[in-house]
């Protein structure tokens, strides 16, 4: 622990309220239970905890320090921080925050903006060439650090939209995994939050009185189809509290041979009994 602290200096502020103290619990237990389900651990391992100065990110860094401040992970964690060179970014927020928290980090200057704004036509969106942008440059970053994984701080209804995505436009039953193995094969990426509500990440960032840093610095926020989702499934879960749970349950529980890809059931083979 620093400095014989009982309690990491994320936490020093924690509101003491029962409700808060649930919170936390539910989004430790929810991530404890990510990582240990899809083996995520790997003794010895080091991770590349990516932060965006989102409530997501702050989430993460906290629950991963807690659960690795408990001796439940035991892996080394690298905060990294990508300054993306986008208009008006607080840049000196984060580092900071960092430094007063004493969390180990790196903060990235690659300023892929400029890249962006040249090669997407106005009015259209900036997040598919960004976020490739982003990836590559985190795949570096983890390299250089010899880092075994990078760790996002994507939650549930993330993974939704995006399963929602793919089957409404791109005709394809698809979300984010949990884990995923790169293309070259030496890093992983893991999604620890991932059985985490959006809702609670944002009740846990606000009550800790994070520094968060608005996602829109871009401006190319507006129309993307994937906010049409997002309000899509909130007015299901308006209307039937739970749906978005269940639907995330049924992402779980798949039957390959009560759906219609060939190369997931042998329809041919199949036979009646005699």
């Amino acid at each position: 622990m620093l400095d014989n602290s009982p309690i990491h200096p994320l936490f020093n502020n924690a509101p003491a309220t029962t409700e808060f103290k649930k919170l936390r619990k539910r989004i430790i237990k929810e991530t404890r239970q990510a990582i240990d389900d899809f083996g995520m651990i790997t003794p010895g391992a080091k991770w590349l905890v990516c932060l965006s100065g989102g409530k997501d990110s702050y989430t993460l860094l906290a629950a991963l320090t807690e659960l690795q401040w408990r001796g439940l992970l035991p892996v080394e964690i690298l905060a990294c921080n990508l300054d993306q060179g986008q208009p008006n970014f607080p840049s000196t927020v984060l580092p900071r925050f960092l430094e007063e928290m004493g969390v180990p980090n790196r903060v990235e200057y690659q300023d892929t903006y400029s890249i962006v704004t040249d090669k997407i036509p106005q009015g259209k969106t900036f997040c598919s060439l960004c976020s490739r942008l982003r990836r590559g440059i985190l795949y570096r970053v983890a390299r250089e650090e010899g880092c075994t994984a990078i760790v996002l701080g994507h939650h549930r209804e993330d993974i939704l939209e995006t399963f929602l995505l793919n089957l409404f436009h791109g005709a394809r039953l698809a979300a984010m995994p949990p884990k995923l193995l790169n293309d070259a094969g030496d890093l992983f990426v893991y999604r620890p939050l991932s059985y985490v509500a959006e809702a609670d990440c944002d009740k846990f960032s606000t009550n800790m009185n994070y520094p968060i840093i608005p996602c829109d610095l871009c401006g190319s926020q507006d129309g993307l189809q994937r906010q049409n989702i997002k309000e899509l499934l909130n007015s299901w879960e308006t209307k039937n509290p739970g749906r978005k749970q269940k639907i995330f349950r049924a992402l779980m529980n798949i039957n390959p041979s009560h759906l219609l890809d060939l190369n997931l059931f042998n329809f041919l083979d199949l036979e009646r009994l005699e």
